[in-house]
């Protein structure tokens, strides 16, 4: 069996990805978008980054997909894409997968809104159509 801890240093070793600290100074950059891959109900507890896209990590290859009917122009924007989830598997999972989807510039928190809260950076409340 392959285990989960495997296939998140095999995405980690074939993407880009940096801790809350560092990714802070990307925040609020025109040409980036934050996606919080993470359940309704832990953004609904915890709040997210402001400003960041919803996608739920279920949908992420239906919504990347521009063929897709659930296709979203967030990920045909060509923004450089900054993934994140709790702390850091979900993220390199999606970020691995958005990069073999032909995706350019992803990237994600390797320590998760668990590191960007512990930061001190700014978190807001999910509004209705997922971004805050």
């Amino acid at each position: 069996m392959k285990r989960i801890k495997d296939m998140v240093a095999e995405a980690n070793a074939q993407v880009a990805h940096a801790p809350a600290t560092e990714m802070m100074a990307l925040h609020g950059q025109e040409d980036v978008l934050f996606v919080d891959l993470r359940d309704p109900r832990e953004l609904e507890r915890d709040g997210m980054i402001p400003g960041a896209f919803h996608c739920p990590r279920g949908m992420l290859e239906f919504w990347i997909d521009p063929e897709s009917p659930y296709a979203k122009p967030q990920f045909q924007s060509g923004k450089r894409i900054v993934f994140y989830c709790a702390s850091g598997w979900r993220s390199a999972l999606s970020a691995r997968t958005a990069q073999d989807m032909g995706l350019p510039n992803v990237s994600h928190i390797t320590d998760g809104f668990s590191g960007w809260k512990a930061a001190g950076a700014p978190v807001g409340q999910r509004t209705p159509h997922g971004e805050s």
